[in-house]
């Protein structure tokens, strides 16, 4: 069951951190350790897709990866939609599905489609024109009902400025400049002075905002929601590839299994007992089966 929004989040709250999700087992996580909020990181479901981050899957499976994130948690859902898979008009009805997915936030940014991770290339990504950004701010807040609306600006310095600006000024909630967009703290307090605050920062792994990015800077820029889009994604990515090749090199699976998370605590995570609960409410031939310590 969700129990609030964003909108309803940041009224509460100065600075909500939202990290990376893209299943329900991972949005599951992110609830079960206390967090506020998670995010849907194209980054991470381009990887559980075995896909860079280059925008090639489709909005309909962007969609399917914000509703199984949904359905996984209650926490108020911030959705990333690309650039919006198409022209405004698609925007809108893009943002129309994120909505009716769960989403109670988007975020969009102003790359050419299909788009690039801009960490994965030595030069600028190329952006639409400003003008045509706007636009598409226009039309996604036309379409919100209710739901905020960040853009993201993949722009560099006094461009990055200027693009923010002019999508405040289009409507946009909330504004994110990308890591690449300024080189350091101070650039980001004047560049926060000059637009007025209310900004999103993406605290992705390996970057220097990971490292200087601490609660007490976000708060000093203005930055009301932090995601770390792709530290979980890492991790997860880390684990599965020791724990398969030690069974590869022969290590007994029992070793193996000991340094993960306990048999018994995924089928309770995943909501196991609940279910025979309710098959027993309605199914009385199941009416004797209980869960089991351990789940074996």
């Amino acid at each position: 069951m969700i129990t609030t929004s964003v909108v309803q989040l940041l009224e509460h709250e100065r600075l909500v951190y939202a990290p990376g999700a893209w299943d329900g087992l991972s949005a599951r996580l992110i609830e079960r350790v206390g967090f506020r909020a998670v995010c849907s990181s194209g980054y991470a479901i381009s990887a559980s897709l075995g896909m860079p981050d280059a925008e090639l899957y489709t909005m309909t499976e962007n969609i399917g990866a914000i509703r199984r994130i949904r359905e996984g948690c209650s926490l108020p859902l911030i959705a990333d939609i690309d650039t919006g898979y198409g022209n405004a008009v698609n925007v809108m009805r893009t943002v129309n599905q994120a909505r009716n997915a769960g989403a109670s936030a988007v975020f969009m940014e102003d790359q050419v489609a299909p788009k690039k991770e801009p960490l994965w290339v030595n030069q600028p990504v190329p952006l639409i024109p400003i003008e045509e950004a706007a636009g598409k701010i226009r039309a996604a807040k036309d379409a919100a009902d209710g739901i905020l609306i960040i853009a993201r600006t993949d722009a560099h310095g006094e461009d990055a400025r200027r693009r923010l600006a002019a999508y405040r000024a289009a409507g946009a909630d909330l504004l994110m400049p990308v890591t690449r967009s300024f080189s350091s703290v101070e650039e980001w307090s004047d560049a926060s002075e000059e637009l007025g605050g209310d900004l999103v920062s993406t605290i992705t792994a390996g970057t220097w905002v990971e490292k200087e990015f601490t609660r007490e800077v976000l708060l000093e820029l203005g930055v009301r929601i932090a995601l770390l889009p792709n530290q979980a994604v890492h991790a997860a990515a880390g684990a599965i590839a020791n724990a398969l090749q030690r069974l590869y090199d022969g290590e007994l699976a029992t070793d193996v299994t000991a340094d993960g998370m306990a048999p018994k605590e995924i089928p309770a995570l995943l909501g196991f007992p609940e279910i025979l609960e309710l098959q027993a409410k309605y199914h009385a031939s199941q009416s004797e089966l209980t869960a089991i310590e351990g789940g074996m």
